[in-house]
């Protein structure tokens, strides 16, 4: 019984944050789908990651806010404001999810797991021979609360990314990973560093606070 209780007082807390939450609100007002686009958002301006013309890949894109923000940048004669761009699309974006996603205009979307070899092979036949010139993965596995089982499973997911960006994306190109400080990140990091030649760190504002995620970008293929 207490822990009924203590479970209905962590939902009340979460669902109270959330309502009141300024990123909420804000992708309400905008048409995002999520207040993870604002994440996405912070780290393209700061680094100015996605341009017209792009091929950009996202991975873990359900419930497609990230897809969402990449449609705007490539349209860039769309109007101001609202998530849900249209308009003339100068570029290409290619999503893949585990989890269903409803459809975003101009995106080509596969439901599947990156984990498995007839997936990743539909992934690759999509992008038509071109190589990518941004690839974003927010992918994150359903946390057990094991920490050790944890940290693998988003060590494999991240290595995957890597996987992908070696073999897909142009010399030139970025990759932005979701990891979480904790046992894998350092391996992780390390992981970036052998593998691009300029590695950032950012903790959007639009993360929370108490949340461990962060995000990896890599700029340029080393090699």
């Amino acid at each position: 019984m207490k822990s009924a209780v203590k479970s209905s007082k962590v939902n009340r807390a979460w669902l109270n944050d959330h309502v009141n939450d300024t990123y909420v609100k804000l992708a309400q007002k905008d048409g995002y789908r999520a207040r993870a686009a604002y994440k996405l958002k912070e780290i393209d301006e700061t680094l100015n990651l996605i341009k017209p013309g792009h091929l950009v890949v996202d991975l873990g894109s359900a419930p497609g806010a990230w897809s969402q923000y990449a449609r705007r940048k490539l349209s860039p004669k769309s109007a101001t404001g609202g998530g849900a761009a249209a308009g003339a699309l100068n570029g290409r974006i290619v999503a893949l999810d585990i989890l269903p996603m409803e459809p975003v205009e101009g995106v080509d979307f596969i439901q599947g797991d990156i984990r498995e070899d007839a997936v990743l092979a539909q992934l690759t036949e999509l992008l038509h021979g071109q190589l990518a010139d941004v690839v974003v993965s927010d992918m994150a596995p359903n946390l057990s609360g094991i920490a050790s089982m944890d940290a693998a499973h988003i060590e494999h997911l991240v290595e995957l990314a890597l996987e992908f960006t070696q073999a897909h994306l142009k010399p030139q190109g970025a990759l932005v990973a979701k990891v979480f400080h904790g046992a894998s990140y350092d391996a992780l990091s390390k992981r970036f560093r052998e593998q691009f030649a300029t590695v950032k760190r950012i903790k959007p504002k639009a993360s929370r606070d108490r949340s461990a995620e962060t995000f990896l970008v890599g700029v340029g293929l080393k090699g």
